[in-house]
């Protein structure tokens, strides 16, 4: 039996090319959207702390559904943020310990 390795199912391709599609146009769309709008410094703030709210909700909802070595993870990222205060390199600690972990099977 032999499969063509880049045949790609049509739906498949018609499902991604529409995701990027609608990716391009949120992003394109919300500079728009903003160069239309008075930045005031309230908005300021608010635009500049969203992206780590979001990633707050995000990391929130993986640890409460996650293992052992998430957990570990989270208590690296905290560690590494509260001694160091850089939030990349937080990260970066974080996932680089849950991984370890998994792979020493912990």
């Amino acid at each position: 039996m032999t499969t063509d390795l880049f045949a790609v199912d049509p739906i498949a391709l018609a499902a991604i090319l529409g995701m990027a599609v609608a990716t391009y146009l949120t992003r394109a769309g919300g500079f728009w959207l903003m160069g239309h709008v008075a930045i005031s410094p309230r908005l300021e703030r608010f635009l500049r702390h969203m992206a780590g709210g979001v990633l707050i909700a995000i990391v929130t909802a993986a640890v409460f559904n996650g293992d052992g070595p998430l957990w570990i993870g989270l208590g690296i990222v905290v560690l590494v943020m509260l001694t160091m205060r850089k939030p990349i390199l937080a990260l970066a600690a974080g996932v680089a310990g849950t991984i370890l972990l998994r792979l020493l099977g912990l």
